[in-house]
């Protein structure tokens, strides 16, 4: 899945590198929705051209958009019955997990995520509960510090298996998720709009609130989940920052230390 704004240079990049040497047949594009966003008096912004500004619809809008551009049309047709739904910026995703597969047919799932223990009750990820009996997440900007730094009898965060966003699902489970939209959550940004006297504005600070979906809001759909824990240092090199923790730079380097295992 790729956006309105990266969508042209993604195709020509896996262009330009033959696919990776996968078939040019069995890679499918598919463009996610868009968003208006808003300023902090509730008002839609402008584009430079007038036109109202809109923001990706975060993660979560995947299961729209794949039905949308009948991407589970495409899939059943292909037989496929197990897909992985997993971020761009983390390098050691492994979208290939015939463990997890196994784990999840022996026990009957349609869903899964994986997890890793939390480092510290700060850390910026959202963490697997369960909401009204049924799978969840709670995002971190959305839990309070009461309860991220909650500790059960044995000393462990409460709150403690994060979900880095890697997540298996069987096609049954996703007809069964469907196309219906996601609630969405609010995010603030810096955002270049264009003002009431025509006038560029280019904000140095966050002006504007952008609205996503999170792909986590869906497993509530199903009754239950598979959630599967893995190691930090295996699977889990996201690119968060330009520079410092979470950076390229620090991604480039657990990658190249695991795969020099």
């Amino acid at each position: 899945m790729t956006s309105k704004e990266n969508n042209d240079k993604t195709e020509e990049f896996f262009k330009e590198n033959n696919y990776f040497d996968y078939p040019k047949e069995a890679v499918k594009f598919f463009k996610q929705g868009e968003l208006p966003m808003i300023d902090t008096n509730g008002k839609i912004l402008l584009t430079e051209e007038g036109l109202i500004k809109e923001a990706a619809d975060g993660h979560g809008g995947i299961f729209e958009a794949m039905f949308k551009n009948k991407v589970v049309e495409d899939m059943k047709n292909k037989n496929v019955e197990w897909i992985f739904i997993g971020p761009v910026d983390n390098p050691l995703a492994k979208s290939v997990d015939e463990v997890l597969i196994g784990m999840m047919k022996e026990k009957n799932m349609l869903e899964a995520g994986k997890s890793l223990v939390k480092a510290n009750p700060s850390e910026k990820v959202g963490v697997f509960c369960k909401k009204n009996g049924k799978p969840s997440v709670i995002e971190y900007t959305e839990i309070s510090d009461e309860m991220a730094n909650e500790k059960d009898s044995n000393g462990n965060l409460v709150y403690g298996e994060s979900h880095i966003n890697c997540n298996m699902f069987n096609i049954k489970g996703i007809e069964k998720i469907g196309n219906n939209k996601l609630p969405y959550h609010s995010a603030f940004k810096k955002a270049t709009y264009l003002n009431e006297n025509g006038e560029v504005i280019k904000p140095e600070s966050p002006n504007a609130f952008k609205f996503e979906s999170f792909i986590f809001d869906s497993f509530n759909k199903l009754d239950d989940m598979l959630i599967f824990r893995v190691k930090r240092e295996e699977e889990f090199a996201p690119v968060k920052n330009k520079e410092g923790v979470d950076s390229v730079e620090t991604a480039i380097e657990l990658y190249n230390k695991f795969k020099s295992k």
